[in-house]
């Protein structure tokens, strides 16, 4: 069966998550369900990573196999006329080999979170980040973020739902910026690694605000890592804010 390799962007806040739920709207239940109304047939996808409900993409990969061999434009355009009216796109769509697989062949995912700071509520950003009402120091957030990088037991920054066999991760990169948003300023963590535990991110920035808010020093994260210990975690941050911004693999799958 022909395989295909589609690069999807979508906004989390109506769905219950990736991961299709036999009573709750998921990502990939309506991609799947596209799918059926070109094939009419139980479809079976797999992305590169299962997001959490309210957590938005820009850079999703998924992976079908299909009956017909599909040109993969018109694929791709008629994915996204059955997909309406939700808030899901397909941005691109390439033919890949029958072995290749959104997630197992992936050796990098890129996450960017958006964190704004104003006492006004975010009405037109509403969702799409996490809002503060007090500023926040971003050198003192880069000094206890670099005690993160690098190859650590990651206990401390794992949900107790996490499903992964180890907490042992490499997190390659993690960069927190200022900068002028939209609605006002911003903090935006990129986080890059080649895989991540369950609500890894979210625990992330979550403690490096309290850093930046003054409630902890930046050795304080430090020690919190040490301890490999679920209680030492600073609060983990909600949903909103959170993109999956790409995924990386040996060789580019999209142009």
């Amino acid at each position: 069966m022909p395989r295909y390799a589609l690069l999807v962007e979508y906004d989390g806040r109506p769905f219950a998550g990736w991961q299709r739920q036999a009573d709750l709207p998921s990502v990939q239940g309506a991609i799947e369900a596209a799918l059926a109304k070109l094939e009419p047939r139980d479809h079976t996808i797999a992305a590169a990573g299962r997001t959490d409900a309210g957590v938005h993409a820009r850079g999703q990969v998924a992976h079908c196999d299909m009956v017909r061999d599909w040109e993969p434009f018109r694929l791709s355009e008629a994915l996204n006329y059955h997909l309406k009216p939700d808030p899901v796109a397909i941005r691109g769509c390439v033919r890949v080999a029958e072995d290749w697989h959104a997630r197992f062949s992936a050796v990098e995912r890129r996450y960017l979170f958006r964190l704004l700071m104003r006492r006004a509520p975010a009405t037109l950003e509403d969702g799409m980040v996490w809002r503060v009402n007090h500023d926040l120091d971003v050198a003192a957030m880069q000094a206890g973020a670099a005690f993160l990088i690098g190859n650590h037991d990651f206990t401390t920054f794992r949900s107790v739902m996490c499903q992964a066999q180890s907490p042992v991760k490499t997190l390659d990169e993690i960069r927190v910026e200022r900068v002028d948003g939209f609605a006002g300023p911003e903090v935006q963590f990129s986080l890059r690694a080649r895989s991540f535990l369950h609500n890894q991110v979210r625990s992330i920035v979550g403690t490096l605000e309290r850093v930046g808010a003054g409630a902890w020093a930046p050795e304080d994260v430090k020690h919190a890592l040490e301890v490999r210990d679920r209680a030492a975690c600073g609060p983990v941050c909600p949903p909103f804010g959170l993109y999956l911004m790409g995924v990386g693999y040996p060789e580019a799958v999209f142009a």
